[in-house]
């Protein structure tokens, strides 16, 4: 069996060794080397040829952000990024993945090697995810150069589906998605109109990342889109995203639905967990809903849509071509959760004539 080889890119010494030690430890692991900067790195990508990179945002001489965007023009390849729990972290891991990072790691504050090791299985599973991920670069948008289309802010055209909109605000949008779901959200959101029906959202997220990724999806849609909060109604036009560490449930009284935030136990070893979300979405929503299942490594979210399905709901996952990792959709398809199967650049029009037909 072909093992996976990974390149360990990191300023930190400690770290550099804590990550082989445990990446090692799986028998499909190989860590063929390590890099302290970015310009070693190079080098060694040549000689050594591995398939998955893990990378450090904050290094001396190049940053994680420049040599990853270097490295995705020249040389494109699944990389992680290792990231910590700042604000600062938080804004460039997002960025990172914008650039085209498969999924990212936080590093421990204080003790980095007892820290890494508590998150053992998570390091492994990324690593193995990413080494089976389809590698997305974006193409330069309009703002940077005119002749090429921005295939990143596909266009929903405006007409009576988008009308219908504000006739249909019983209608919930429920939204669950992992590896590569930051850009894959982002696609949706920022092609919908302004009057949108409510939309809630479960991404597998560590906390303080998710306000920062509500914050920013929030400059750049049309609707209003924050971390949600226990209580927080559920509107038209507003988007709500499960907080990093806790579930986001949907809830229901009389005729007002309000979001509950809670730390129940982690299910499919998540917390958020898509499928509390859409398990929820079924229960108060029912027939009135439309569920919708994006890329992703592992099965979380396919038993919840394939609920939403039996309770009414509409429902659509996303295909696998379009995909970073054909994890969840696969198993939600598998399920026979799923009504459509369509790329990313469809879905956020699909969406709005389901909507219309309301």
């Amino acid at each position: 069996m072909k093992k996976i080889r990974v390149l360990t890119i990191d300023d930190s010494a400690l770290m550099r060794q804590v990550l082989a030690t445990l990446l090692s430890k799986d028998p499909e692991i190989e860590v063929v080397g390590s890099a302290p900067d970015p310009y070693v790195a190079r080098e060694k990508i040549k000689t050594l040829h591995p398939d998955v990179l893990t990378l450090d945002v904050e290094m001396p001489k190049m940053d994680g952000l420049t040599f990853l965007e270097k490295l995705m023009r020249g040389h494109p390849m699944p990389v992680v990024m290792v990231s910590t729990l700042t604000e600062a972290g938080c804004e460039t891991t997002l960025r990172a993945l914008e650039l085209g990072a498969v999924d990212f790691i936080t590093k421990p504050k204080l003790d980095v090697q007892k820290g890494m090791e508590e998150i053992a299985r998570e390091v492994i599973d990324k690593v193995k995810a990413a080494a089976v991920a389809r590698v997305k670069v974006p193409r330069p948008s309009f703002s940077t150069n005119p002749t090429l289309k921005d295939e990143w802010q596909p266009v929903v055209p405006a007409g009576p589906g988008s009308r219908a909109m504000l006739k249909t605000t019983d209608t919930i949008i429920a939204i669950g998605s992992s590896t590569g779901g930051t850009e894959a959200v982002k696609n949706i959101l920022t092609a919908l109109p302004a009057h949108t029906p409510p939309i809630l959202i479960t991404q597998h997220m560590p906390p303080r990342f998710t306000k920062t990724w509500a914050d920013r999806l929030n400059s750049l849609c049309r609707i209003s889109v924050k971390e949600a909060a226990d209580g927080d109604s559920v509107l038209p036009g507003h988007a709500l995203v499960a907080p990093g560490g806790y579930h986001m449930v949907l809830d229901r009284n009389g005729a007002r639905y309000t979001v509950r935030i809670t730390q129940d136990p982690p299910v499919n070893r998540h917390r958020p967990s898509v499928d509390v979300l859409f398990d929820s979405v079924a229960r108060y929503a029912g027939r009135n809903s439309i569920g919708v299942i994006l890329t992703g490594m592992g099965g979380d979210g396919a038993k919840g849509l394939l609920a939403m399905k039996q309770a009414g709901a509409r429902t659509i996952a996303q295909d696998e071509a379009t995909c970073v990792v054909f994890g969840m959709p696969k198993e939600a398809i598998k399920l026979g959760g799923v009504d459509k199967v369509l790329p990313l650049g469809d879905i956020a029009g699909a969406v709005v004539e389901l909507v219309g037909r309301s």
